[in-house]
């Protein structure tokens, strides 16, 4: 968690005794790490509010399953519809089936899913798997795939975008240096090669070779 004004927000644990940057505009609050976002939530302005992530707690959540049942990371995603009934209906599957410890494993890994495929995806992935009475998140995964190509979509997501309802990051015109100077550089004039002797190279012996 990182304190701004009298507020707390959630960023990633793996930043935990990191130095980050944060932006604070008048609808939301943007953190980084260097030039990199790493977290993006709507600004609070009651004194004490804090803003919890779940996906931020993920790795924690990994090595400490029991933690997740009384967090308060999992009640906001429960109250702003992140943390569905189909998940909710998995993890209660996973538990029956391996135990609390080790069912609870079993979402995380399904919720780790949402970093790189769409949440309506897993959503759908998550019903198909419990269909065939599934649990585990190579199934859902492959089932979420399936869902997005059957939609006509591609199944993965290339760049997270900002959560629903907050602003995306600010226009910017920076481009990469590489790029720019590849548009500096004078066009290629030197003619194709020849292939002509060719054949000639192919049949020449290593030692009359030059």
């Amino acid at each position: 968690m990182i304190a701004v004004r009298v507020c707390r927000y959630s960023v990633p644990a793996r930043f935990i005794g990191r130095t980050v940057r944060v932006v604070l505009r008048s609808s939301d609050l943007v953190v980084f790490n260097g030039r990199t976002e790493i977290a993006r939530h709507p600004r609070l302005t009651a004194k004490g509010a804090e803003r919890v992530v779940l996906d931020h707690f993920l790795e924690v959540l990994l090595a400490k399953p029991g933690a997740m049942a009384g967090s308060e990371a999992l009640d906001q995603a429960r109250r702003e519809g992140r943390f569905t009934a189909a998940h909710e209906a998995f993890w209660a599957a996973a538990k029956s089936a391996e135990g609390d410890t080790e069912g609870t494993k079993d979402l995380v890994h399904v919720l780790l899913l949402h970093r790189h495929l769409e949440h309506r995806d897993v959503v759908a992935g998550i019903r198909s798997a419990l269909a065939v009475g599934a649990h585990t998140a190579d199934v859902v995964a492959l089932e979420a795939r399936k869902a997005a190509q059957a939609d006509g979509r591609s199944p993965t997501v290339a760049v997270t975008g900002p959560a629903p309802g907050l602003p995306g990051p600010e226009p910017s015109e920076v481009v990469s240096l590489s790029a720019h100077r590849g548009t500096r550089l004078p066009a290629d004039q030197r003619p194709l090669p020849a292939l002509e002797r060719w054949d000639q190279l192919l049949n020449q012996s290593r030692k009359d070779a030059p």
